[in-house]
Order: structure tokens, then sequence, then C-alpha cells
């Protein structure tokens, strides 16, 4: 037996089966008929695998929100389970599907990581650990906030950054965790692996900007309809195919890593790109998209001691550029690769990326980490021994002097 479900805004498989508790597999299985095209639409219907378990039927004097309080559903989520129940008009033996939940950990790692749940739990981050501050540092083409979160209150300044690409959307809630456990470690007193978290939030301030290129995530991950303003430019820059799982650029088909001025013209010659598409288009100049600009601006204005920006794949640390970078650089990335399975390599023949940048303008420690390896997107399977590597980075960023 399967319940029928109306696709919304913003659904996905993967995020349609976290949010039931269902494998995948069981959800491909009783919808054969949507497995043909790239993505979902909203609109659709599909139908969900019964589970005993996570159906309740309507009692008589059940509200909404008694019916989310029972269960400990956010009442959000709720609605987004039972999009054809009228919260304000519920039928007795109604049914409603109870999404799955989990308590305790904010940042959810089973389905693709996108702009919306990012501001819902970089919101609900700043409710549970008041010490963690949020902040916009600008706005995407489309007009999504481009958050920074804040941790720690030292005078030496950490940056990160994730998501400059748009299907390397997985450092986003590597970035995201990170911040989770460091905040819950504060919290809680005492050791953290190899770091003392309250001697480190004296000394550091950590700001992270885990999502620079929102519009062009939400694209690979969701794809266009014809409602999309950038439709007919996205299907054309895309060669005619409605699968942008492997779009790197932001939504004006710009790679927002070759839009920093550092050696900016070398770069352009050498990508050869004359207009937009999924990758490699450095735009007319450095500096023209909202997203580039709003990192620059934000990095001027703090003025870090060290930045790191998260890419993928390789299991890689670069850590030079062209000779401008400090003289205690090379040992740093050593140190890195040593708190992960990582290799550091000195890297020749790439300019105008925000690593390249920062250590051209700042003169100090920047370095690209190619987290993971495989082919982009990572599957979110990944995830758990990704993070492992990456956290040790950033708790070495946090920690070496």
């Amino acid at each position: 037996m399967a319940i029928p479900y109306i696709v919304q805004q913003g659904d996905t498989w993967l995020r349609i089966a976290a949010r039931y508790g269902i494998h995948i597999t069981a959800l491909h299985m009783v919808n054969p008929q949507l497995q043909e095209a790239p993505y979902i639409i909203p609109g659709q219907v599909m139908y969900i695998p019964f589970r005993p378990d996570n159906v309740y039927l309507i009692q008589e004097r059940d509200t909404f929100y008694e019916i989310a309080r029972r269960f400990h559903v956010p009442i959000q989520q709720l609605l987004n389970a039972n999009p054809s129940v009228d919260p304000r008009h519920l039928k007795i033996g109604q049914s409603m599907i109870i999404p799955l939940t989990k308590s305790g950990e904010i940042i959810r790692v089973d389905a693709e990581y996108g702009p919306a749940q990012l501001m819902e739990d970089s919101a609900r981050l700043c409710e549970q650990y008041p010490f963690v501050r949020r902040y916009i540092i600008g706005y995407s083409v489309m007009g999504k906030p481009i958050i920074a979160m804040r941790i720690g209150t030292g005078d030496r300044k950490v940056h990160a950054n994730g998501a400059v690409h748009a299907n390397e959307w997985i450092t986003t809630p590597i970035l995201m965790k990170y911040i989770e456990q460091y905040a819950k470690a504060y919290r809680a007193g005492g050791s953290w692996g190899s770091m003392e978290p309250q001697e480190c939030y004296q000394r550091n301030s950590l700001w992270v900007v885990p999502m620079v290129n929102p519009d062009g995530v939400e694209l690979s991950q969701e794809g266009i309809n014809p409602s999309h303003p950038y439709y007919r430019s996205l299907l054309h820059w895309n060669g005619r195919s409605y699968q942008f799982t492997r779009w790197k650029a932001n939504i004006r088909g710009v790679d927002l890593n070759d839009q920093f001025p550092a050696h900016w013209e070398e770069e352009r010659d050498r990508r050869g790109k004359r207009g937009p598409g999924p990758k490699d288009y450095t735009a007319e100049g450095p500096l023209m998209e909202p997203e580039a600009v709003a990192l620059a601006e934000f990095t001027r204005a703090h003025q870090f001691d060290m930045v790191l920006s998260l890419h993928s794949q390789g299991e890689e640390i670069y850590w030079n550029y062209r000779d401008y970078e400090p003289a205690e650089s090379e040992a740093i990335a050593r140190r890195f690769a040593q708190a992960s399975s990582y290799r550091s390599v000195k890297l020749s023949g790439s300019d105008a990326g925000y690593k390249d940048w920062f250590i051209q303008e700042f003169r100090k420690p920047g370095f690209t980490i190619e987290v993971g390896m495989g082919m982009n997107p990572l599957p979110i399977q990944q995830f758990q021994s990704i993070y492992q590597d990456v956290s040790g980075i950033l708790t070495e960023a946090l920690c070496c002097s």
C-alpha cells in the first residue's frame, strides 16, 4: 500500500525518503513513472510506501498544533509532509503522515543540503546556541541571502567557506556540522578531540560562509521549470539538457572561483570560454558577480589571519600561490595533512581563485581544501568519512599559532 503525495517546491527523491524514514529504493519502486526525468517537479503526484508507524488517523478534538507537539515534530515539517491536509479544518478519520524526526542534532546529512535548509538550520543553531551568530554579507543574483556564521570571540580570525561551486554543495553541511559540534563542545566544557574549546573560543573567531553560491546549489539539486527567470538561458548554456547535477557556476553561468583579481586575465585566456556555461567561464572581468563581490568585501572588512576554501574532490590541500604565500604556509599545510588523510600539494597553473586572491592581497596563509574523492556531486553517503578528515583540518587551523 502507498499513500499519494503532491511534490512540493524544494523536494528531491532523497529529501522525501529522509523525511518519511524510507529507503530511496522503496520510493523509486512505487514511482516508476517519475524515474525517466532528471528531477521530480512540483505538482506531480507520487506515492509514499505505507509504514504503519508513521500514519496517524485524526481523532475528535485534535488540533494540528497538538498533533505536532504529541509526536515531537516541528509544525513546518508536519505541514510539508501533509500538503493535502488543511491545518485549520481537520477531518476526523483523515490520515496524516508523521515525518521521521531526529532528536538532538540540528544538521541533517541524509539528503541534499540546499539554501532553504541552510537558512532554517542556521537560525536553529543560533537559537540553541546564542553565542553563535549569523550575519548576511550579501545576496546572490536571485536575491538569496549569503550568510556568515561566527563562533568565538578571539582576536585571531579564521575564515572558511564552502559551495563556491554549485555541485560541490557537500562542503556546506560539513562546515555547518563543524559549527554545531564546536558549539556543543564549548557549552559542555572539557576537551573535544585535540581541542580545548574554551581556550580556542577565547583565542579565535571562526567565521564561516557555508554556501557562497546558493542559486547554483539549488539549480544543481532541483533543476529548473519554465517559471524560472533564467529558464531559456540556462537550457541554452547547458546544451539543451535538463540535467544540472554537474553544474558548477552561478545562475548566470559564471564560475565564481575564476572571479577574483589574481592574474585574472591569464585565467581567462587559459580557460578559453567565450560565454556562460556549467563551468570555467570567467565573465568579462573580475568581481562582476554579486556572490564573489560579497565574499571579497567580507574578507577585506575582517582582514582574516587565515582562510580555507572548501571544494571537492581530490583529498588535496593547496597552500601556495606564485610565491606570494608566507613562509609558514607549507608547514601549516603539512600539519593539515597529518590531521587528515589528505596530501599537501604545491599547485601551479591556476589563477583567479579565492585562495589565490587572498594570498596575493594579504600575504597570509590561504588554503584550498579539495574534500573527498570521486565524481561531483559526491554522494551524501560519503559525508561521515569526509567530515572526519575535514573536521581535523578545521581544528588544526584553530589550534595552530
